[in-house]
């Protein structure tokens, strides 16, 4: 059976790379009739591949459902005390099965796209486009999955039972984080697939008449945009609440490289919908709208390289496994594909490279890049040389092959609605910028250490022997103030107009806004009274408040925006971000954190709470299949009063020795109070011989409103799953 499961993806495999030849053979001959009969072949195709996919993807959760330790996968990652909900999370909690994982959710997504009518409108060029560049992705996954990172390897003989899943993945959040995860990405590949195959085809924009002969690209795979976009935001923020809740540390943000990982593409895709607002009203930004829908792709691509290629130390991170120098490869080709089409592909109106050079460009230097890239990387330990030559490579082929548009519209002024739409997409780009290179810091240091005989002397003698990743305080110095800045941003946003022809009329609803900056300026004030010092905490509170209220006051002044679904979403969604930002600037500065020692029966305090061990608990789990509990645990229970006496709740928090992993050091297992105010957070980190059980203790403030926050971003953009049929705006 698992044979049958890895022949299907090796033929999977071989259809997809025979598909995307057949339809590039046709693109190079220019043979219509023949362009007309491959294009339901593509889809029957992509048909087989999802099937396929399925197929295997069912066989082996099959086997972790079973325990069937014929398979190494299954093996590594169950066992038979584990429950039923868990033996299933665990098909993505290792690499095989995550990658197989992704894969089929974009073979599903690929499959679903054909079925719209919209797709039925699209122009046979454009289509030609799309299914090269979706079965060359296709097939890279799929070349990964046979190559690499093979789930169905099998064992002779096989183990009695397995190793058991890792404690800290046994978290109900880890049911649906990786998944929602995985879904974002491969949401995002089917728009990111036709923006490039649009503009290939030269029906992007007409710059001369404004008009297209076939609906945009960003309307048509809305639904696409916008759904990954939830998923990718549901899976960032339930991936947080469970560092809060499972690694007993108190805090939900770590900034470590396999979180950064997943939020770099959020950015880049949170960027793309703002420019997107400016192409749907105003007819500009086609270009940059292309490469950023292809660069959230390519940076999901690159998130898969940072997590599976084992490229720099996390507290989550898979192995490498064989797949970083592939995945890195491809990351960069589709990096440097993605830049070329977007800046040399030329429009109607645009004039095109003249010379044979320039327009043989791009695949000469992807050769050479692909070549050169990959022997450099065979020869090192460490991607820094490859980024250098792709940049060089990347560099030349876009100065020699680039287009000229004469007739691009220029941008209106700054502080016009336009300008500030530019200037976040241009805060969460340097958002994206600075995680990127924080992120993989280690790495450019190495890379940096490995040419360092071609570098001047005064730069090789500062670098570190030993780079070391970049401490926590680097990212919330740098990042939390641009953070706050995106919240100022968001009071004025709403209320300037598209074009501003004196700055005195400027504001669509002058009186609404005035009363927006008072409510600014009385939450600091009443802020700065009670107590809260901190600027940035300051600011972040006060501009969230403003914010929200500016929300209220505008739907107040123009009721007829409520009717309008895609303001609606939008505004949603800014509340919950705006909540989320509220919460981030309180949890932590104003975070109380104190170390109890207590015996039964013994009460310590902590800021304005009293804490109370009543009792200490022996227990274990519930069996599964085999005769074994899956842990045994100790807990406490803790009995919680606030200053005046009042009873505020129980805590129970567990230390955990799980049975297939007895050689650990035992688990900390949370409890909490929940509150909209201060939240109490306890982690039992020990009980000594004489029964005296040690306590964290954390109070921390306005956390829950990072949750309410996150729910309301992830669930207000399924209002703007219809597409927007709406000419550009040229007034106010």
């Amino acid at each position: 059976m698992y044979s049958f499961a890895f022949i299907l993806l090796s033929a999977s495999l071989l259809v997809a790379v025979v598909a995307a030849s057949a339809i590039v053979l046709q693109v190079l001959l220019g043979d219509k009739v023949l362009a007309i009969r491959l294009e339901p072949l593509a889809r029957f195709a992509h048909v087989l591949i999802t099937a396929c996919m399925t197929v295997s993807s069912a066989i082996l959760l099959f086997a972790f459902i079973n325990c069937d330790f014929t398979l190494e996968y299954v093996t590594h990652y169950s066992d038979t005390t584990l429950p039923v909900f868990y033996r299933i999370t665990a098909f993505w909690a290792g690499q095989p099965g995550s990658l197989l994982f992704w894969a089929w959710s974009v073979a599903v997504g690929g499959a679903l796209f054909p079925l719209m009518p919209t797709y039925r409108r699209l122009s046979l060029s454009t289509k030609q486009w799309y299914w090269i560049f979706f079965f060359i992705i296709m097939a890279f996954f799929l070349l990964v999955l046979t190559a690499w990172s093979d789930p169905f390897i099998m064992l002779s003989p096989p183990p009695a039972d397995g190793f058991g899943l890792n404690p800290q993945l046994q978290n109900p959040g880890m049911i649906f984080h990786p998944p929602l995860l995985f879904l974002g990405y491969g949401g995002f590949v089917v728009p990111g697939c036709l923006a490039l195959a649009q503009t290939l085809s030269g029906r992007l924009y007409d710059p001369e008449t404004g008009l297209r002969d076939e609906e945009s690209w960003g309307q048509i795979s809305r639904p696409f945009i916008f759904t990954a976009w939830s998923l990718l935001t549901a899976g960032i923020i339930l991936g947080a609440w469970w560092a809060y809740m499972e690694l007993g540390w108190g805090g939900y943000w770590a900034w470590d490289p396999v979180e950064n990982a997943s939020l770099i593409p959020w950015l880049v895709a949170s960027a793309y919908l703002h420019t997107a607002v400016i192409e749907s009203r105003r007819g500009k930004l086609h270009r940059i709208n292309v490469f950023l829908m292809a660069l959230t792709t390519i940076s999901a691509f690159f998130a898969t390289y940072l997590v599976r290629g084992n490229v720099v130390q996390s507290l989550h991170a898979f192995g490498g496994g064989g797949v970083a120098a592939p995945l890195l490869i491809f990351t960069l080709a589709f990096l440097y594909v993605a830049m070329f089409v977007t800046v040399c592909a030329p429009m109607p109106g645009e004039q095109r490279p003249a010379s044979l050079l320039q327009q043989s460009s791009f695949p000469i230097l992807l050769i050479l890049l692909t070549a050169v890239g990959y022997a450099v990387y065979s020869g090192s330990a460490h991607a820094g040389p490859v980024i250098i030559v792709f940049i060089g490579a990347l560099l030349l082929s876009l100065f020699v092959g680039r287009s000229f548009n004469p007739n691009a519209r220029p941008l209106e002024d700054l502080t016009s609605k336009e300008g500030l739409l530019v200037l976040v997409s241009w805060l969460l780009l340097a958002l994206s910028f600075i995680i990127l290179v924080a992120t993989l810091w280690p790495v450019i240091i190495d890379g940096l250490r490995d040419i360092a005989h071609v570098l001047p002397a005064f730069i090789s003698a500062k670098l570190p022997a030993k780079p070391m990743g970049l401490e926590p305080d680097f990212y919330n110095r740098t990042c939390l103030p641009l953070l706050a800045m995106l919240g100022v941003l968001l009071i004025f946003c709403p209320y300037r107009k598209w074009k501003i022809f004196r700055q005195a009329d400027g504001f669509s609803h002058l009186k609404p806004f005035l009363a927006t900056l008072g409510a600014g300026v009385c939450v600091a004030a009443g802020l700065y009274w009670s107590g809260v010092r901190l600027p940035l905490a300051l600011v972040a509170m006060s501009c969230s408040m403003a914010a929200i209220a500016g929300v209220i006051l505008l739907f107040n002044a123009a009721p007829g925006l409520l009717n309008v679904r895609s303001t609606l979403a939008a505004h949603g969604v800014h509340i919950g971000l705006l909540l989320a930002i509220l919460g981030v600037a309180f949890s932590g500065p104003y975070q109380t954190r104190q170390i109890l020692e207590l015996s039964s029966k013994q009460t310590g305090k902590v800021g304005d709470y009293s804490v109370f061990l009543n009792e200490l608990y022996e227990g274990e789990s519930v069996r599964g299949s085999g005769t074994k509990p899956n842990y045994v645990f100790l807990e406490a229970e803790l009995m919680v009063r606030d200053k005046d006496g009042a009873f505020r709740g129980r805590l129970a928090p567990q230390r955990r020795v799980y049975v297939n992993f007895e050689n650990q050091p035992p688990h900390s297992e949370v409890s909490t109070i929940f509150s909209l105010g201060d939240e109490i957070y306890a982690t039992l980190l020990n009980v000594d011989a004489q029964n005296k059980a040690t306590l964290a203790i954390n109070i921390n403030p306005l956390i829950n409103w990072i949750w309410i926050g996150g729910v309301l971003m992830c669930l207000f953009p399924f209002l703007s799953l219809a597409r927007v049929r709406r000419l550009p705006e040229t007034g106010p």
